[in-house]
């Protein structure tokens, strides 16, 4: 249950963030913004880091394949990309498009077994859901 917790508040978060980070563009840039966004991310987990237990940073240098520790770098085009089609698309269909598009790539990672997530099996029914959520969208522009 606190997983599916998590899960909505993250959903919320997201949502919320990107609001917040297109707003900031308007009176900056985009890259101005995504820094500021990367940056106070940084000093965010640096605060916790120091009060949640301070576990050593070495093991970053152990991590196989190196292409792991690429995730900062696409938090930062995450940010670009959420911040450009939610100014160009509203929050709402923005975030209805990002969604789909994170759970057919998930999806996909899941069924190719790729960057080392177990393979599971190709299901039709998941094919169909995938298929109800774009006819969402498409619903939902009209």
């Amino acid at each position: 249950m606190s997983g599916w917790l998590i899960a909505i508040i993250s959903g919320a978060l997201m949502s919320i963030q990107g609001v917040f980070n297109t707003e900031v563009t308007k009176t900056s840039s985009i890259w101005v913004s995504g820094g500021w966004v990367q940056l106070t991310a940084f000093f965010t987990c640096l605060v916790a880091w120091l009060f949640a237990g301070r576990e050593s940073v070495r093991p970053l240098m152990e991590v196989e394949p190196r292409y792991m520790l690429l995730g900062g770098v696409m938090g930062a085009f995450i940010t670009f990309t959420v911040i450009k089609s939610m100014n160009e698309l509203g929050p709402a269909k923005a975030v209805m498009i990002i969604v789909v598009a994170q759970l057919l790539a998930a999806y996909l990672i899941e069924v190719f077994g790729v960057f080392g997530v177990e393979k599971a099996a190709f299901e039709w029914k998941k094919l169909v859901g995938m298929a109800l959520a774009i006819g969402g969208i498409i619903l939902f522009k009209w």
